[in-house]
């Protein structure tokens, strides 16, 4: 199998070019971001990635629109924006925790056929706010499409269940088996985002996490299939800070690249020196 590490744009503060550099120094695969619809702008982006040999997994999280039409439009639309820049994949934050499973099914619906004409793969995020918000949500809409392939972000539904999900293995091991691509944020049951994964308290959540991803990477290894993880700790609000000053507790960049060297290490894979 093959796994790629990809690092979030997400938070990025620096010239792009730069920022790339950094990417590509760290030792990651690839950026994963969403792009802007401007011809122009989306094709200065793709070239500074192409310059640095950089992947590109393409990410939709414009979610907004509570009609459920315009909604629909506009979640096509950028679909299609990020399908012509013809990423490794395409990660949706997709759909609406308000939604009726109906109105959800169209969407999947949607990305399922932009999925197959264009042969990029979809997959949808397990996210707060969206239709995969929960892990007892979340298992309907899996058992009803064998074809619903996902984005693990765990940390969310740790936040919003309240706890590291002991009472719902049945529902995570649904989740898992059908994975393609995680987000290595490490939540807790108060919130999405420890303020540091190296520190001690957060032992037991990061082994937590470790346990879910281990399995998912061996189903991957079995199956001889590839996989994506992006290591996506975010900047303020996600990040903690300091009262009154709003300084972060920790460097988001230095955070990420830890995660991505222990998860290198963890599956015994390559860390440049």
């Amino acid at each position: 199998m093959k796994i790629e590490f990809f690092a979030p744009e997400w938070g990025n503060t620096l010239p792009f070019e730069t920022f790339c550099q950094n990417v590509r120094a760290a030792g990651y695969d690839g950026v994963e971001m969403a792009l802007p619809l401007d011809d122009e702008e989306k094709q200065a982006i793709l070239d500074v990635l192409e310059a640095h040999d950089l992947k590109l997994i393409g990410q939709y999280w414009q979610s907004f629109e509570k009609d459920l039409d315009t909604h629909a439009g506009n979640y096509e639309m950028y679909l299609r924006n990020l399908i012509e820049a013809g990423p490794v994949l395409i990660n949706c934050q997709t759909g609406k925790d308000y939604f009726n499973k109906a109105q959800n099914q169209r969407l999947f619906a949607l990305a399922a056929r932009l999925s197959a004409e264009s042969g990029i793969p979809i997959v949808h995020e397990t996210h707060r706010g969206k239709c995969l918000f929960a892990a007892h949500v979340a298992m309907p809409y899996l058992q009803a499409d064998p074809n619903l392939r996902i984005a693990f972000d765990v940390s969310h539904w740790c936040s919003v269940h309240e706890s590291l999900l002991a009472d719902l293995p049945d529902e995570v091991a649904l989740a898992i088996s059908r994975t393609d691509h995680i987000h290595s944020r490490v939540g807790h049951p108060e919130g999405p985002q420890v303020n540091d994964p190296r520190a001690p308290e957060w032992k037991e959540v990061v082994n937590a996490h470790l346990d879910w991803w281990d399995r998912i990477v061996e189903m991957h290894r079995q199956n001889d299939t590839s996989l994506t993880i992006t290591t996506e700790f975010g900047p303020l609000p996600y990040m903690p800070s300091m009262p009154y000053t709003k300084m972060p507790l920790v460097s988001q960049w230095d955070v990420n690249v830890y995660m991505m060297i222990l998860l290198k290490e963890r599956y015994h894979l390559d860390i440049p020196l």
